[in-house]
Formats: structure tokens, C-alpha cells, sequence
């Protein structure tokens, strides 16, 4: 896999130790590649490549409350806080729990739709999609849905954290 991660408009914009998980991600697709799936020495295939999508969910849930601190979408408390859950304040549903509640998925349609090129809605679905491809779908487990991550699976839920990244930097102004 070779992301250009360096060539990425955003790269700069994150933190070493967001870049250095995503770095880790690639070489991790890269080592499984050379071992063609199965590890050295043997024929064992992993059953579940979810470890390789780890570092770029985590690098990914950096870059997300990055982006919502600078667009004020979220105090510092709730950047600094250990409180604050990318998944309830991202999610399109969840003001139907919280009818009073101004999320940040409305406040990123809300910001969005004043930029050209794309709707604000079109953008937070991508950004919601990829959290739950990317991270939820791959951190959780549970009894009626055993979900072993393949190995082609654990490439495209990088990429679709990638484009989500590529797509919001660009559709947000971020600098």
C-alpha cells in the first residue's frame, strides 16, 4: 500500500504522533503483503487483520477532534477532557435521543453548506461513515455479530479513513 501520506494536504495540519499511526498502518499492510497473508515460517492466516486498521482509527479519531477544536465545533475541555465521544457527537442520529442538543454533525452541515463543492450533509455522512467502517466496526465485538476484519477489508477501511481525511480537509478550509 503506498499512501502518500507526506503528499496528503493535511499532512502537515496533524500531529507527529497522528502521522506516526498512520505510518504505522501502511507498514503493517505492507509486512502482511510480503508474507503474502500468512506468517513467516508457516501457513496460519490471520483470522482477523482488524490490528492493522488500529493505528489509522486511532490517528483518525486525532485528526477528527483536531479538525472540530479548530472549527470551534468543541471547547478545549472537551478536546483535553477524556469525556468528550467522537461517536454520540458524530452521530446523524442521535438527536433524535436529544432533541435539545446542537451536535457536531449539525454544526458541520451547518458549516459546510456555506462552502461550495459539496453539501455540509454529504461531508458529515462521510466523516460519520468512516467512524463507523473504520473504527467502531472494527474495535467492537459482539456475540451475534463475530466480524473477522480480512485483509482486503482492513485496506479499504484505510482508505476510506484516507478519503474521509482528504475529503474533509478540503470541504472544511482547513488550514
Amino acid at each position: 500500500m503506498n499512501l502518500q501520506l507526506e503528499k496528503k494536504s493535511w499532512w502537515g495540519y496533524i500531529e507527529e504522533d497522528l502521522q506516526e499511526l498512520l505510518v504505522s498502518s501502511e507498514f503493517l499492510v505492507n509486512v502482511v503483503k510480503g508474507w503474502g497473508g500468512d506468517l513467516p515460517g508457516g501457513k496460519q492466516v490471520f483470522h482477523d487483520y482488524s490490528f492493522v486498521v488500529f493505528p489509522a482509527a486511532k490517528a483518525y479519531e486525532g485528526f477528527l477532534k483536531k479538525m472540530f477544536l479548530d472549527l470551534k465545533f468543541i471547547t478545549e475541555e472537551d478536546y483535553y477532557g477524556k469525556k468528550f465521544r467522537i461517536g454520540k457527537a458524530l452521530n446523524p442520529y442521535i438527536d433524535k435521543k436529544y432533541k435539545n442538543r446542537n451536535s457536531v454533525y449539525d454544526k458541520l452541515v451547518n458549516f459546510c453548506e456555506s462552502l461550495p463543492a459539496q453539501t455540509g450533509k454529504d461531508l458529515a455522512d462521510t466523516l460519520w461513515d468512516a467512524w463507523v467502517q473504520g473504527r467502531n466496526l472494527v474495535f467492537h465485538w459482539f456475540p451475534n455479530e463475530k466480524r473477522a476484519v480480512s485483509f482486503v477489508d482492513a485496506q479499504s477501511k484505510i482508505s476510506i479513513i484516507i478519503n474521509a481525511m482528504d475529503k474533509c480537509f478540503k470541504g472544511c478550509k482547513l488550514k
